[in-house]
């Protein structure tokens, strides 16, 4: 019997990546991974370099595609106005190609899993109502998720195909040039910070200090999002997908200042886009220094998500109940999680070792 075949679209972003980890690893499954550069990842799979934004190239480029039996559409398009109409069209356009092209020449396609957010919440426009279940009403629009989830919806019917949806918070791994990544964020903070002989003082708002966070580690999202799309009971339907425990920042970043090293600062909300502009020499000193992989400064870390996460000043949870009661129960501790990961990078020459 021949081998599940897994197109995973946006192959080099943080769920991406590990995504494509987690299916080499199992084994069982023929790839493809579309992406404009080729994965760091070592193993047996098809890259395709292909701008998904661009129709005719997504025809050409993936016309060989024919045995495709399962979609991950993980990739995006990003814009500092999260309400910006280029937004809107410009993810919805990207799923669109990568379907319309699949689907009619792909006759053994089962299933489309494509990736959501707490946004879906209204998480980024401020306090939302907690815990956020599935079956909430959605929030005044424009929100892409939205236009996906419609797309999804009204393609799907009458189609031999299903879909599913995952709906994370704060995704935690490693990919570079990643957008939103709070592991490599509250990394080069402090490796920085330990350069210029500073504490490690939270840069968020009091009211983020003291509220209730939810992470989602890529590992897990991928066992999950894999879960999805091979269980016949969650075809067409969407999850919640958090590591399963919550966090406050004023208990967990004293354990993170002592994890690299640093004295707990006192916490004062400052820009990160604005107080890191200027910090590229010093990170790039840090990998003459310490021999760590030739990684810029912009694709290192995105500061405008370590503003969004510290600015928020209320609790961001998810329910999960919808998600155990289908049959998932794998569950991650957030801050060994950060310690694991960080531990990883400095195996992988990512961030400075322990002992500087």
């Amino acid at each position: 019997m021949p081998k599940p075949k897994a197109l995973i679209a946006g192959a080099t972003g943080v769920v991406g990546r590990n995504l494509l980890r987690h299916l080499l690893a199992d084994g069982n499954w023929d790839i493809a991974a579309l992406s404009r550069r080729a994965p760091d990842v070592q193993g047996s799979h098809e890259h395709i370099a292909v701008d998904l934004t661009d129709a005719v190239q997504c025809r050409t480029k993936l016309a060989h595609l024919t045995d495709v039996t399962h979609v991950f559409y993980v990739a995006v398009a990003t814009n500092p106005d999260p309400l910006a109409p280029a937004l809107i069209e410009g993810n919805l356009a990207m799923l669109r190609n990568v379907v319309e092209t699949i689907e009619p020449i792909a006759p053994n396609l089962q299933h489309i899993h494509f990736m959501q957010g707490t946004k879906w919440y209204g998480s980024h426009l401020g306090a939302l109502r907690t815990p956020a279940r599935e079956e909430h009403p959605r929030h005044m629009p424009p929100n892409f998720y939205y236009n996906q989830w419609d797309y999804m919806v009204a393609r799907q019917q009458g189609r031999r195909w299903t879909y599913s949806s995952a709906r994370p918070h704060a995704i935690c791994g490693f990919a570079t040039g990643n957008h939103s990544n709070l592991t490599m964020v509250i990394a080069i903070y402090a490796a920085i910070s330990k350069a210029l002989g500073l504490p490690l003082c939270h840069p968020g708002t009091a009211e983020n200090y003291h509220a209730l966070y939810q992470c989602t580690d890529a590992d897990m999202l991928a066992r999950a999002v894999v879960w999805m799309s091979t269980t016949p009971q969650c075809a067409n339907e969407a999850f919640n997908v958090t590591n399963g425990d919550l966090i406050r920042w004023e208990d967990t970043w004293p354990k993170i200042a002592r994890y690299f090293n640093l004295e707990p600062g006192a916490r004062r909300h400052i820009s990160l886009v604005r107080t890191m502009a200027d910090k590229a020499p010093v990170w790039d000193r840090l990998v003459q220094q310490h021999g760590l992989r030739p990684i810029s400064y912009p694709d290192i870390v995105q500061w405008p998500y370590g503003d969004f996460v510290f600015a928020a000043g209320f609790d961001v949870i998810s329910s999960l109940n919808k998600l155990r009661r289908f049959g998932f129960h794998d569950y991650v501790d957030t801050e060994a999680m950060f310690f694991r990961m960080w531990d990883e990078m400095r195996e992988n020459r990512i961030i400075p070792p322990a002992n500087v």
